[in-house]
């Protein structure tokens, strides 16, 4: 995707839902990309660099949902959902909550 400012990334954003000083979608994406793998790692693998990309491809939805404007419920509903059916977890990942709360951070939420 492009690296251009969220409030001009191709959606029908209301200009007054996004704050004007969020970042590009290329920020955005690398942001979530560091957090799950820092914050998040359900499965514990953040201490091996051979893993370094293991949660990659689960950025650019969150990243989407995001600028959607998808709330605390929907973002932790949607983790739960990679824990249980992708990853074949319980679906009770301790960082989940404070993750979700760092992704809206993100955005100004």
């Amino acid at each position: 995707m492009p690296d251009v400012p969220l409030h001009n990334c191709g959606r029908n954003h209301d200009r007054d839902a996004i704050r004007m000083d969020t970042p590009s979608y290329t920020e955005l994406h690398t942001r979530v990309r560091d957090c799950l793998w820092r914050d998040w790692d359900p499965i514990g693998v953040n201490c091996f660099d051979e893993a370094t990309g293991e949660y990659d491809a689960y950025a650019p939805t969150i990243a989407a949902m995001l600028l959607d404007g998808a709330d605390a419920h929907k973002l932790t509903a949607h983790l739960r959902q990679i824990e249980t059916h992708s990853m074949g977890l319980t679906g009770q990942c301790d960082s989940t909550p404070q993750v979700v709360t760092k992704l809206l951070d993100m955005v100004g939420r």
